[in-house]
């Protein structure tokens, strides 16, 4: 499994589809197994198969906002 700290900088192949991402802007975590009620993403969609134009349903930030989260310690 690949693992990474920080920005995933825009490039989801380096994405793991488990992965769970934090929006910077507002600490707002999108959490593949739970999907996203708000644009109506079913759960196990992974963060790299978001839409488009999807953004952060707290606060709009930009999928670009988001950092993955190291959950390797958890």
């Amino acid at each position: 499994m690949l693992t990474f700290e920080g920005s995933y900088l825009g490039d989801s192949a380096r994405l793991d589809p488990r992965a769970r991402l934090e929006c910077k802007i507002c600490w707002y975590v999108y959490d593949p197994a739970a999907g996203d009620p708000v644009w109506q993403v079913p759960p196990g969609t992974a963060f790299a198969d978001l839409p488009a134009h999807w953004c952060c349903p707290n606060c709009e930030g930009a999928k670009e906002q988001f950092m993955v989260l190291d959950d390797r310690h958890a």
